[in-house]
């Protein structure tokens, strides 16, 4: 189901067009309404009537996360405040959050394009949508609720964790649709084993998930494990939440539309900031081009993925790649950059491991050592020898990641699992050195 065919089958030339208005426009706007923006073109020498097609987005400088803190709470902002009517803000884990504010339109824009993704998804007017993304200042439980009502689902806002209700609401109201983080969908499958509960029992066909990065060997347990289909959302509050991009239920593995009439994607290199060629990994940059309470020009996402273009799928919007981590979460361990969605890429490979792990990094004198644990599956015996497990995957690490690891099999159930919002696969206690 196309949501906006007009929009999302919009010819290249066409959407060359509307990007190049629209960023003209966004130029000009920031440049009146927004001090720090001001300052950051004149210090540049840019001009907004420098910047006449989206090919000249290169010439603008990168907004980065530590402009949001420098200018909290609301110094971003381009609307004075009676015209903001809904404020968000990110999870971080240390200093203060970034905020985000949202004027009518915008949360107009939000409900949209979140509503183009459960389309892309398989999402129908009249299905039932269980929401487990947190609601609050998180911008998933809003974004999804307000969409989810745009296309013409029923909501039902159970919110995050609360895993008890979730599975009982699943049983009696039949939702066709679930919407959570793919670390806690795969935690709602084990519990459905745990509890002798047959998927029978409940009405589940898709699941919305994100928030986290995932991988295909997640995907597989987790479509066997509610027998649904998992299809992947992607977004970040300081560029409006869910909805920035999404996968199709039918090309799913190929990448996720970036609906690139509101958000335009650049990917960059991590350390010089240079634009790269389609195709290549590096740091995914978007600027908002319709936003009006807090729109920001080449907004550094620190998330490490590519984009490329697919002609022969259904939408003309260009695709992103999986995640592949965060440049800021990225592990350099003698000299080798490691994201631990590439040791779940080799766990995938072997059928006596599960896909519960932890990389646990640690620092011996000067030199990094990473443990792998990982869970064992069910019916795999700890009372018997698991050297040979232990050693494939080791040799298995060392010759497609290029470090040796210490592997440690746990038990099954010994890996924390998610209540509901983001899992930590890193544990990283070189910190307690410094």
């Amino acid at each position: 189901m196309l949501f906006q065919p007009d929009i999302e089958t919009l010819p290249i030339e066409k959407l060359r067009a509307l990007q190049s208005e629209r960023l003209r426009n966004l130029v000009a706007y920031v440049y009146d309404r927004v001090p720090f923006y001001k300052k950051q073109l004149d210090a540049h020498g840019i001009k907004p009537s420098d910047i006449r097609h989206i090919g000249d987005i290169h010439k603008l400088p990168f907004t980065k996360k530590t402009d949001l803190r420098d200018h909290y709470p609301f110094d971003l902002f381009a609307v004075p405040m009676s015209q903001v009517i809904r404020i968000h803000a990110s999870s971080g884990t240390t200093g203060k959050p970034t905020v985000v504010g949202y004027t009518r339109k915008d949360i107009d824009l939000f409900s949209e394009v979140v509503a183009r993704s459960l389309a892309a998804s398989g999402c129908r007017p009249g299905m039932k949508l269980q929401n487990a993304y947190g609601y609050g200042l998180f911008t998933g439980g809003l974004g999804l609720h307000y969409g989810a009502e745009k296309l013409g689902m029923a909501v039902i806002p159970v919110s995050g964790g609360m895993t008890d209700r979730q599975i009982m609401l699943l049983r009696d109201f039949q939702p066709e649709v679930m919407s959570c983080t793919p670390s806690y969908a795969q935690t709602l499958a084990e519990e459905f084993v745990k509890r002798n509960i047959s998927l029978d029992s409940i009405n589940l066909k898709i699941g919305i998930l994100g928030a986290e990065p995932w991988t295909e060997s997640i995907r597989k347990q987790v479509e066997a494990g509610l027998d649904i289909d998992a299809v992947n959302i992607y977004g970040l509050s300081e560029i409006i939440g869910p909805g920035v991009s999404n996968e199709d239920i039918d090309e799913k593995g190929t990448g996720s539309y970036i609906w690139e009439d509101h958000f335009f994607p650049e990917i960059v290199d991590k350390d010089t900031g240079e634009p790269l060629p389609e195709g290549e990994f590096g740091v995914l940059t978007f600027t908002t081009l319709t936003k009006e309470a807090m729109p920001l020009l080449r907004y550094w996402t620190n998330d490490i993925t590519n984009i490329y273009y697919e002609h022969s799928h259904k939408r003309t919007h260009i695709k992103m790649g999986p995640i592949r981590g965060r440049s800021d979460d990225m592990l350099i361990i003698r000299g080798v950059n490691l994201f631990h969605t590439q040791v779940e890429e080799v766990i995938q490979d072997f059928p006596d491991l599960s896909p519960y792990y932890q990389l646990v990094v640690t620092r011996e004198g000067n030199m990094d050592e990473v443990e792998v644990r990982v869970e064992t599956s069910p019916d795999v015996d700890h009372s018997e020898n698991l050297d040979g497990l232990r050693g494939g995957l080791r040799k298995k690490i060392k010759d497609n990641i290029g470090l040796s690891m210490k592997i440690t099999l746990e038990e099954p159930g010994n890996i924390p699992r998610s209540e509901g919002g983001k899992l930590g696969r890193i544990v990283d206690k070189r910190k307690v050195y410094s």
